[in-house]
């Protein structure tokens, strides 16, 4: 059995290095020399109905995952290995002649290097691991090239040509990266990314023998495109029994982009309550009991569950590791497929149960006890470290995936470097057991074929680091270059150590934003006016007789209140109205705010005889909002709430909510665009007018008005400020 064995700290060593796996393209002689390599066997499958989850958690004897072919769809039953793809590995055989494959020679390729000026993983600075540590963390001994004294210098990488190296999974040059490839990927970044799953994202062992499988994507979006693809049969209303329709479990409020993927499947999306702590596992709406009292003439009882569990999009939740458990547990008992989209998953902010408590003058909580991730109870404030650690403070620091306590394989996980690196890089990665793996290497055969050559050897330069090969390869190219591009040398890439310090940095940048705006929002999160206070006057004596010719008493004379005109001050009523209440994001980029329509003093005031809606209701007052933001003096967008709403078989909620991303803004605008939406929403609260609220939905309308930027704003509606609200 191929196995990968951890060290104590992994990122001492180069981790393309890795002894073995259980799944390669390629097999290496004792000479070094490359030959083809016959198919892994078939993992084993188990049979019959399965055992309760405590069973199978509960054994020390590791099992082969479960076969969910039962799940596939009729055309993923379908697909067969491309044979022009299982040729490519004859291809890299070395002295071979190829007269077989439709390949344009390197040569005819019109880059000679590929280059970038990168920033150095420390950068930025990282914040504290736990809560209540006063200090940012590091690594004993840690050293490497591109360690210096300037933090915001940048270092340079270069992809030369042509790399003779024997190793695919070392070699980085475009003459391999701009060629056609294997569906898998460009071999040195899946070596890599491999390695990365298997030592940092998953307990050694794993749950689960071989362990999980990696194929690399397109980014999040095409790994649930395609995960879609592999488990979903289209169903057509009207056409087909709607026993049969497919169903997508999701929280109420999910990334709508998902909802869009799955709906052309005919798919229903069937919501399952979430608290404080993410989706429930129990209780009336939530897992078990959606699927334990499902009506099958609505449909099939869902087969599969979208999640964003460490940082949720977009409610900021990251889902401890008990609550996990028992949402894995259902799911093995209901033959549920987990699909686990983690793009924020090293976004998590131990400072928030701290920061929150003391922006509210509340008592600070205890810093909670270091545990493992079998007993850990706290959320991701706390420290969560494995039983077998990674060799990274960070990585350990952070709440576990779904991957580590998959026993049955039923978990699909979608990365991608759109956060990390970059959206427009289109890349990113799936990690599944390793038959799921080879069905979605059948779809990407037929489908994508594999991420952009020139953004996979960027970003296998930069997270492996160069071999001494590639080096000297680029220090040739790069002298030819002229003097004046040639403004700094090449530097190496960052390694993995250099990976996760990035990550580091940007977990300490973002989470500093998120204090900063949580912060103002508590500040800013009720309305507080005045009223002058009448008071009562002291007891009075009986006034004397009045004479028949003595004038009348002044009207005030007679009144039980009286203010005194010489008083240097006059008592005041202090009345505070709730305009919003959330709770500080423990991860992830954005902040759910609830707004308290409900105390605005236009609530259910009376609209024209001629409107729909005869009352400024919820949703008349949300979408008023949204355009009153978007005027001067205050310009900031904001997503709203009805962007994110899954709920199909009730009345809709996200009108109530906005989403703010604080990740979006530059660093000196967050604070000002935060203050922006503050001063908006007292402002707004401010009109009593329904005229005023009418006018602002005539300019979301388009009905003959001008956009609230002072465009005309035919046939704009709120989708489309919704656009702004990134991803």
């Amino acid at each position: 059995m191929c196995r990968v064995f951890s060290q104590p700290m992994p990122h001492q060593r180069p981790l393309g290095d890795q002894r073995c796996t259980s799944k390669q393209p390629w097999h290496f002689d004792p000479e070094g020399d490359l030959i083809s390599m016959p198919p892994p066997p078939p993992p084993q499958t188990i049979p019959g109905p399965a055992p309760p989850h405590n069973q199978r958690s509960g054994s020390r004897d590791k099992l082969s995952p479960r076969d969910l072919s039962h799940h596939y769809s009729a055309v993923t039953k379908r697909r067969l290995p491309s044979k022009i793809k299982d040729a490519y590995k004859f291809f890299q055989i070395p002295g071979i002649h190829n007269l077989a494959g439709g390949l344009p020679n390197v040569d005819f390729f019109p880059f000679d290097t590929l280059e970038a000026q990168a920033a150095k993983p420390e950068r930025w600075a990282p914040s504290p691991n736990h809560t209540g540590s006063s200090t940012t963390p590091s690594l004993a001994g840690w050293s490497s090239p591109w360690a210096s004294s300037s933090p915001a210098a940048a270092t340079r990488i270069a992809v030369p040509k042509v790399v003779d190296e024997p190793d695919p999974r070392r070699r980085i040059d475009l003459a391999t990266a701009l060629q056609y490839g294997l569906a898998q990927g460009y071999p040195p970044l899946l070596s890599w990314v491999r390695q990365f799953v298997r030592s940092c994202l998953v307990p050694d062992p794993p749950p689960y023998l071989p362990g999980p499988e990696v194929i690399l994507t397109c980014g999040a979006t095409d790994g649930f495109a395609k995960t879609l693809n592999l488990f979903v049969d289209q169903w057509d209303e009207g056409v087909d029994d709607v026993r049969k329709r497919p169903g997508l479990l999701c929280e109420e409020y999910v990334y709508t982009n998902v909802l869009s993927q799955a709906r052309p499947y005919g798919m229903q999306v069937v919501t399952v309550k979430a608290d404080e702590m993410g989706l429930m596992a129990r209780g009336k709406g939530g897992l078990e009991d959606v699927l334990g009292n499902w009506d099958a003439r609505k449909g099939r009882r869902p087969h599969l569950m979208y999640t964003v569990s460490l940082g949720h999009n977009p409610t900021g939740v990251v889902v401890p590791i008990e609550r996990k458990r028992e949402i894995y547990a259902v799911c093995s008992r209901y033959d549920v497929i987990i699909v686990e989209d983690e793009p924020y998953w090293y976004l998590q902010f131990p400072s928030a149960v701290v920061e929150e408590a003391k922006s509210r003058g509340r008592s600070t909580p205890p810093s909670p006890t270091t545990t493992t991730a079998s007993s850990n109870s706290s959320n991701s404030s706390s420290a969560t470290v494995n039983t077998s650690t990674s060799g990274y403070p960070f990585l350990d620091s952070l709440t576990p995936s779904f991957l580590s306590i998959d026993v049955d394989g039923r978990v699909v996980r979608l990365d991608t470097f759109s956060k990390t690196v970059a959206p427009g890089c289109r890349l990113g990665w799936l990690t599944a057991q390793p038959a799921l793996v080879e069905r979605f290497e059948r779809i990407t055969e037929a489908t994508t074929q594999q991420p952009s050559g020139f953004v996979q050897s960027l970003i296998s330069e930069l997270v492996l680091g160069s071999s001494p090969r590639n080096a000297a390869a680029a220090r040739s190219a790069f002298e030819r270059l002229s003097l004046s591009s040639r403004a700094s040398s090449s530097s190496p890439g960052w390694d993995t150590s250099g990976w996760v310090r990035w990550l580091e940095g940007l977990r300490g940048a973002y989470e500093r934003r998120m204090v900063r705006m949580c912060k103002i929002l508590d500040q800013g999160s009720a309305l507080v006016t005045t009223s002058t206070v009448r008071q009562a006057a002291p007891p009075r004596r009986a006034p004397p007789p009045r004479l028949p010719s003595a004038p009348e008493p002044d009207s005030d004379s007679d009144s039980d209140y009286v203010t005194d005109p010489s008083s240097e001050w006059t008592p005041l009523a202090v009345h505070t109205t709730p305009l919003l209440t959330f709770r500080w994001p423990r991860g992830g980029m954005f902040v759910w705010i609830r707004v308290a329509y409900e105390t605005h003093p236009l609530w259910h005031a009376p609209r024209a005889n001629d409107k729909q809606e005869n009352i400024v209701n919820g949703p008349i007052l949300s979408a008023a909002l949204m355009v009153f933001l978007t005027t001067a003096p205050y310009r900031v967008i904001v997503a709203p709430g009805s962007m994110f709403d899954a709920v199909e078989d009730r009345p809709a909620s996200g009108w109530a909510y906005h989403r703010l991303c604080f990740a979006a803004e530059s660093e000196e605008r967050v604070d000002a665009a935060t203050e922006r939406y503050v001063s908006g929403l007292h402002a707004f609260w401010g009109i009593r007018d329904v005229g005023v609220i009418e006018k602002l939905l005539e300019q979301l309308s388009g009905a003959g008005a001008e956009g609230a930027d002072g465009a005309h704003g035919e046939g704009e509606d709120v989708v489309r400020l919704g656009w702004f609200g990134g991803c």
